[in-house]
C-alpha cells in the first residue's frame, strides 16, 4: 500500500538512513531525503531499497527499507521547497553546525504551505540540547521569515525538541546504502508544541511533556561515557571502544566520570539514584558491544564541539562546580579530549591543535569552552589546558 504521509529528512547519512528513516518507513511515511552530496543522492535515487541490520546481544535482525526518494538540495533547492510545502513532517540529522544552512530552505517550504493545512511538524534529531529550538531560531530570522509572517508561523509549523540515542558504528567500505546499527534506541520528543493538534504518529517515539531530564541524562551519560572511553582509548593506543573498555583502568575511569555526572542528574532531575546507576550499567554494556566494532577515532571526532560549553564534559562539570561538587574525573576526560589533535580526516582536531598552539591557557580555555573567567570551573579547566600545552 502506498504511504499516505510524507516526511522530508535532511541528511542522508547513516543516522538518517539507518535510524530516522527506518522508523518513519515503519510508521507509513514516504521519506524524501535531502542532501548535498552528489554521489550519495544519485545512489539513493538509483537504489529502490536498502537494508538496516540491527545488532544486539541477542543477535542480528535485518529490515528492508523502501518508499523513499532523494533530492539534491544544493542543485535542486526549489524541488525540496515544494516537497516541504506539502509534507507532514521535517526531520534532520545533519550536525548542529549545519542547521543554519538548512533553515532558509525549510523556511521557504513552510511559507509555501497552503492555508488551512495542518502545521508542519519539525523535529531535529541531533546530538545537541535544544537543536530544534536552534533550527527554529534560524528559521525565524528576518532574512528567512519576514517580520509580518512571524506572528502566524505557528499556524504553518510546530517545532519540537527531541533526544535521540542510538549507536551507529563505522560501516564497511562496501556497505553501499546498507546500514549496520545498534538494536537499542531511544527517541524522545516534546509533545507540548503540537497542541491543540495531534503529534505525528511515529513508531518507537516516546512523547513527553518535559524533555530536559531525558536530554541531559542521555547527553551526560551516553555521550559523556562514550567520548571518555574514546579519548582515553585513543591516548593508550586502543583501536575500538570495546578494546578501550576491556582495559580495566579505562573502564574504572569511565565509571568514575559517570559517577560525577550521575550526582548531577540525580540531584537536578530527581531521578532515583538506583535507577540512574542501573542506567549507567546498561549504557556501559551497550557501548562495550564488540559486534559494533566502533573505532575510537569515530567516536572521538569533532573534539571542539565535545568540549564546548553545553556539551558532554563542560556542561555537567560547570553545574557541578557551581554546586561545589567534585569534577576531578570530568577534568581528566577534558584533558585527554584536548590531546585528541591532528587526527586524520578530523578537521576539528586540527583546529584544536591550532587554538592550543596560538593562544595562552586563559585565552584557549575561554575560546574552547565558552566559560566566563569568573566561573568556578574556569581556573580548573585553565590548569588542564596549561598542562596539555606543556605536553
Amino acid at each position: 500500500m502506498a504511504p499516505t504521509k510524507k516526511a522530508i529528512h535532511f541528511g542522508a547519512g547513516n543516522i538518517g538512513r539507518g535510524f530516522v528513516a527506518e522508523l518513519l518507513f515503519k510508521s507509513g511515511f514516504e521519506v524524501v531525503f535531502a542532501d548535498v552530496i552528489d554521489g550519495l543522492i544519485k545512489s539513493i535515487q538509483n537504489t529502490p531499497s536498502y537494508t538496516v541490520t540491527e545488532i544486539g546481544a541477542e543477535g542480528e535482525h535485518s529490515s528492508t527499507i523502501t518508499n523513499y526518494r532523494a533530492i539534491n538540495s544544493k542543485t535542486n533547492e526549489a524541488d525540496v521547497i515544494k516537497e516541504i510545502s506539502t509534507a507532514d513532517l521535517v526531520t534532520c540529522a545533519v550536525g548542529p553546525n549545519i542547521l543554519k544552512f538548512i533553515a532558509p530552505v525549510i523556511a521557504k517550504g513552510i511559507e509555501g504551505r497552503a492555508s488551512g493545512t495542518s502545521p508542519l511538524a519539525v523535529i531535529a534529531c541531533e546530538n545537541a540540547i535544544g537543536a530544534t529550538d536552534t533550527l527554529a531560531a534560524f528559521i525565524r530570522e528576518e532574512k528567512n521569515t519576514s517580520a509580518d509572517r512571524l506572528a502566524t508561523l505557528s499556524d504553518r509549523a510546530r517545532f519540537a525538541n527531541s533526544a535521540i540515542d542510538r549507536i551507529v558504528p563505522g560501516q564497511s567500505p562496501d556497505a553501499g546504502l546498507n546500514v549496520k546499527i545498534e538494536s537499542f534506541f531511544e527517541w524522545v520528543v516534546d509533545q507540548t508544541p503540537f497542541a491543540p493538534h495531534a503529534h505525528p504518529e511515529i513508531v518507537g517515539v516516546k512523547w513527553v511533556d518535559d524533555l530536559k531530564p531525558y536530554i541531559e541524562r542521555k547527553l551526560f551519560t551516553v555521550n559523556t561515557g562514550h567520548a571518555t572511553a574514546a579519548y582515553y582509548g585513543y591516548s593508550r593506543g586502543k583501536k575500538t571502544i570495546y578494546e578501550a573498555l576491556a582495559d580495566k583502568e579505562i573502564l574504572d575511569i569511565v565509571q568514575s566520570v559517570l559517577k560525577e555526572t550521575s550526582a548531577l542528574i540525580v540531584k537536578k532531575h530527581k531521578i532515583p539514584a538506583a535507577e540512574q546507576a542501573e542506567y549507567v550499567e546498561k549504557i556501559i554494556k551497550r557501548i562495550s558491544n564488540p559486534h559494533l566494532e566502533d573505532t575510537v577515532e569515530r567516536v572521538g571526532r569533532a573534539p571542539l564541539r565535545k568540549v564546548s560549553r553545553r556539551e558532554r564534559f563542560i556542561g555537567p562539570a560547570s553545574e557541578l562546580a557551581e554546586l561545589g561538587e567534585s569534577v576531578d574525573y570530568l577534568l581528566g576526560a577534558v584533558e585527554v579530549a584536548l590531546r585528541f589533535q591532528n587526527v586524520k580526516d578530523d578537521e576539528e582536531s586540527v583546529e584544536l591543535a591550532k587554538i592550543l598552539q596560538e593562544n595562552n591557557a586563559s585565552e584557549a580555555t575561554a575560546k574552547l569552552t565558552g566559560l566566563e573567567a569568573s566561573h568556578p570551573l574556569f581556573s580548573k579547566v585553565e590548569a588542564v589546558v596549561a598542562k596539555v600545552q606543556a605536553k
